[in-house]
């Protein structure tokens, strides 16, 4: 029986033969597409070439994909586990060929490579063919069938509606139709007594999809129609986990070594033993198996978890994995971080991203599990809460304001809230739990929602160049651009034949400038990637948008952006060097004004360690060493020491740039400056913690730098008039601040004896409210400090009182209520409920404190009176 890895291996050297390159896997982080937030298909990294946007470098390429699928059109969540052959990682084994063969030569190669090379019987297989669509003018696709009548009994071959059988990128861009060829896995007993074909497509656990042929030969427009594709493409995708399961000859997924060690490793460390069924405790196993995979390799491609985004989705992923551990297999305590060991080994030779980073990955891994596990229990106990009473009542449903307490306060994704509700034969609410978000979803839509029209194409003979690190000025053209409308307001994105300007790209900051039009000038406000695509940003479109453009970058502000960039290629060497080589960079931003460095480390620095890196950096700024830069194959830039970030997608010709080949070689496509003298002076700002085992570094360079410096030296410059000039600044100081420190001490004490005498006043102030003595005033004191102790000196010397006490300090409302606990226990009077209901609307502000001593500030102090007026009739009712 062949293992996962000589199967994909076998997959790989089938292609290889049929003259494909062998690519790597893209990371499963998608950047420079904000369409997507993961890698859920293997044609993601070749979107580019689909589009025309950009030239295959290979007209056939073969890889083998990590992939996620956990949200939005493409989301199996929900049956992760629970089935045999759902999961959120996978690996896509695919296929491709960007213009070049089509139809006949993928489904041939197709029924050889299931059938000859991996020797499955023909009578299990059956395929499906696009049967066409009336309503969007799609005819059948009669030459998919003509070719597997070659290669397969007719009545084998099954018609697909659109839904099944014609694939789409999205909304808009390449589509086309699909052939899916399914398998047949059932016992022969079974397939006797039902004809298989009945079964495709029907979720049958034993009758499943095993690979999927795309033609891609049409574009979608946003009106909706379709428009035949310059060139036609085939993207196919085959899961690794099926196939290994159909090959090992499982009924699941989860049996086959792709699965098995994680599975073994969990019964070692939960004392538990997998039974191959349906209870939740199996289902605990599985999900564990799978969630696992998508957790690590997520993180080690530079995704770490958060409360938005992507990040939000792999800590939904997480705790749902803590959930199922901690209900079903009782373990209470971090189980995920102990696997890592056992994913790292057994893909360390097909994605080894995750075996270099261990050690940074177990530490965030154990981070999230340690902070879902402190508020798990709690919310489970509330659940359990929300599951009894909902059994003492006829009502199914959990009401939607404890499913957002769940979230709001326990940490409990809707998705586990749902899942646990179904275990219980209830339904959640979800659109109260949504009308519970709905103002700050509404807000945030606003601010965010953008409608991108189709690109207006003027010149499509041409592929766009960058030309931006040998010049910022350049007479270009305009290749096509589109409107955008956000925020109720239009702009345009334009994309040229050729550009200088640096799109926003591994952390640094896209260009701004002008584009010059037959003299009318239009201002770029910014320049990003989209796919390949370099994009550039305007307000408006000038008169003719097919005039030669005179393209033309602020030159100042990237300089000051290519000296942070250098800096930071500067400082991620001394940090490798002063704390050592587990350091690896996590994330960067690169501007005119500083640059913002995250890094892998577990520990805040020392003061020691930041002055060695600080002074290290500064030392290679002196000694002005040239910045060397060249393109070179990647093989040989990781042979000479290159550093590549992990998470990053690089070409086989990649970018080098070195600063002292013994001191910094980084894969960079960012701009530098020509040496490290032109920096003039590094200087680290601030030093914290982002995440569980990342820290960040603010820092500034060149003509920065130098403005932060003097402002430093004038502000010197400036104390020293102000103290007349001493000779010794620090000795100075010192005596200021002791001399300050006495006068305070002094200061304190006579206000204290000032506020015996305000006690003494407020006490003949009294008036008796039925047993209470209360005291309202308005006092003159000038801290809210003084009103909290006059309430306290209150307490000592007046049984049975209730004192309100307010104050106007430099214009600004202060009110102070002391309660006597006697009246706190048998009246059930509470200080803190008063600041609230009273004094903060009528003061416009807020407050809190015990229920014997509560205090206020605000914005309103010509209310005053009326806090005192409105307390003594509350206590008078």
């Amino acid at each position: 029986m062949m293992t996962s890895a000589e199967i994909r291996q076998q997959f790989l050297d089938f292609f290889a033969s049929k003259g494909h390159v062998i690519v790597p896997s893209a990371p499963i982080v998608v950047k420079n597409d904000p369409t997507l937030l993961f890698t859920n298909a293997g044609m993601n990294q070749f979107k580019d070439y689909f589009l025309g946007n950009k030239q295959a470098p290979n007209p056939r390429i073969a890889d083998t994909q990590k992939c996620l699928r956990v949200s939005g059109k493409h989301n199996d969540l929900e049956e992760v586990g629970v089935d045999t052959y759902h999961h959120t990682m996978f690996e896509m084994l695919g296929n491709w060929s960007f213009g070049d063969y089509f139809k006949q030569e993928a489904i041939g190669w197709s029924w050889e490579l299931l059938t000859k090379v991996f020797g499955i019987p023909e009578d299990r297989l059956y395929v499906t063919v696009f049967e066409g669509d009336l309503k969007e003018h799609i005819p059948k696709d009669e030459e998919a069938f003509s070719e597997w009548k070659k290669w397969i009994a007719e009545d084998r071959i099954l018609m697909g509606n659109k839904k099944d059988n014609f694939w789409e990128m999205g909304d808009t861009g390449p589509c086309g139709p699909c052939t899916e060829i399914h398998v047949d896995c059932r016992p022969d007993g079974e397939r006797a007594a039902k004809d298989g074909k009945t079964l495709v497509n029907n979720d049958h656990p034993q009758v499943i999809e095993i690979w999927n042929n795309v033609f891609i030969q049409f574009s979608r427009m946003k009106d909706g129609s379709l428009q035949p594709l310059p060139a036609k493409h085939v993207d196919t995708g085959m899961g690794l986990e099926r196939l290994v399961r159909v090959l090992q000859g499982k009924s699941s997924n989860y049996d086959t070594d792709v699965f098995s060690g994680t599975i073994e490793a969990t019964e070692s460390i939960t004392g538990k033993e997998y039974g191959y069924s349906d209870s939740r405790a199996d289902i605990a196993f599985r999900v564990i198996a799978d969630h696992i995979r998508a957790i690590a390799f997520t993180i080690a491609d530079g995704q770490l978890p958060s409360n938005t985004g992507a990040g939000y989705v792999i800590r939904r992923i997480l705790r749902r994995a803590v959930r199922y551990y901690y209900s079903y297999l009782g373990y209470k305590q971090p189980l995920l971080f102990q696997l890592m060991p056992v994913l790292a080994g057994q893909f360390e030779k097909v994605f080894p991203e995750l075996h270099q980073q261990l050690d940074f990955v177990t530490k965030v891994v154990k981070e999230e599990e340690d902070a879902f596990l402190r508020t798990l229990d709690k919310g489970l106990r509330k659940m359990d809460d929300i599951i009894s009473a909902a059994g003492k009542s006829t009502n199914s449903t959990v009401n939607g304001s404890a499913a957002f307490e769940l979230y709001d306060t326990y940490g409990f994704p809707l998705d586990l809230t749902r899942l646990i509700a179904r275990e219980n034969n209830l339904e959640v609410d979800e659109a109260a739990f949504e009308n519970e978000m709905q103002q700050q979803k509404d807000r945030s839509r606003a601010a965010t929602a953008v409608d991108t029209e189709d690109w207006i194409v003027l010149d499509s003979s041409s592929l766009m160049e960058f030309v931006g690190y040998d010049t910022l000025e350049i007479d270009t053209k305009v290749m096509k651009y589109r409107k955008v409308k956000a925020k109720g307001k239009e702009s345009f994105q334009l994309v040229l034949a050729a550009t200088p300007f640096y799109a926003e790209s591994g952390g640094q900051v896209g260009d701004t400038g002008t584009l010059s039009f037959d003299g009318e000038e239009v201002k770029v406000l910014d320049t990003k990637k989209e796919n390949d695509l370099i994009i550039h940003f305007v307000e408006k479109l000038p008169k003719n948008i097919t005039a030669s453009v005179l393209a033309r970058v602020n030159r100042e502000r990237r300089e000051k952006t290519e000296a942070h960039h250098s800096a930071t290629h500067l400082l991620h060497a001394a940090l490798r060097t002063v704390l050592g080589p587990h350091v690896a960079q996590k994330g960067s931003l690169v501007n005119d004004e500083q640059l913002r460095f995250d890094f892998s480390h577990f520990a805040k620095l020392t003061d020691y360690e930041i002055n060695s890196i600080e002074n290290l950096v500064n030392q290679k700024i002196r000694e002005n060493i040239a910045v060397y830069i060249e393109e070179m194959p990647k093989e040989t830039a990781i042979e000479k020491g290159a550093m590549a970030l992990f998470g990053e997608k690089y070409s086989d010709i990649v970018r080098v740039v070195m600063m002292d080949k013994s001191y910094s070689i980084e894969l960079c496509g960012g701009t530098h400056v020509a040496a490290t003298g032109e920096l003039g002076y590094f200087k680290l700002k601030h030093e914290s913690a982002v995440a569980a085992g990342v820290r960040r570094i603010e820092a500034i360079s060149g003509a920065a730098a130098a403005e932060w410096l003097k402002d430093q030296l004038d502000q010197l410059q400036e104390i020293k008039e102000l103290l007349r000039h001493p000779k010794e600044l620090p000795r100075s100081i010192e005596n200021m601040l002791a001399e300050n420190a006495q006068l305070r001490k002094k200061l304190e004490q006579l206000e204290n004896r000032a506020l015996v005498g305000v006690r003494n006043e407020l006490l003949q102030k009294k008036i008796i409210i039925g047993d209470i003595n209360f005291i309202g005033e308005l006092v003159d004191v000038g801290s809210a400090d003084a009103l909290k102790k006059l309430c306290y000196d209150l307490k000592n010397n007046l049984e049975n009182y209730i004192a309100v006490l307010c104050a106007n300090i430099g214009g600004k409302p202060f009110v102070a209520i002391g309660i006597a606990d006697e009246l706190v226990t048998s009246r059930l009077l509470d200080a803190g409920k008063l600041i609230r209901e009273i004094v903060a609307p009528l003061i416009k502000g807020g407050g809190g404190g015990q229920k014997n001593l509560a205090t206020a500030g605000g914005q309103e102090a010509g209310n005053l009176q009326k806090v005192i007026e409105n307390i003594k009739v509350r206590l008078e009712a």
